[in-house]
Order: C-alpha cells, then structure tokens, then sequence
C-alpha cells in the first residue's frame, strides 16, 4: 500500500493528528473465475425463473 495523501485533522481542544489515506489495490479477477460466476450466475436466474413460473401455474412441468 502506499500513501496517497497526509492529511492534519484537528480536535477540539487544538491537538493536531496526521492521518494517512491509502489507496485501494484493484480487485482482480482471473477469466476463469470470472466466467465461472457469470455462468453460475445466469443459471441461477435460469432457475429461479422457471421455479417462479411454476409457483404461479404458468409452466405445467407434466
């Protein structure tokens, strides 16, 4: 991590602290993972469409 900026915050009774503020790594994913969720992902709503579907009567799974 590395500083991104000093700041001086002062309190009520005057006393002064310094305050650092770090920047965030960015996130990084792997293709694999990343197509793993997405897949995962639309199966789920794929699931829950069609369980959806059949709570209502819409879809007669006989």
């Amino acid at each position: 991590m590395t500083a991104h900026d000093e700041t001086w915050i002062e309190d009520d009774e005057g006393q002064a602290d310094i305050v650092e503020w770090y920047e965030a790594r960015p996130v990084t994913v792997s293709t694999a993972a990343a197509t793993g969720s997405l897949v995962g992902a639309f199966a789920l709503g794929a699931l829950v469409a069609v369980g959806a579907l059949v709570v209502m009567g819409r879809l007669d799974l006989d």
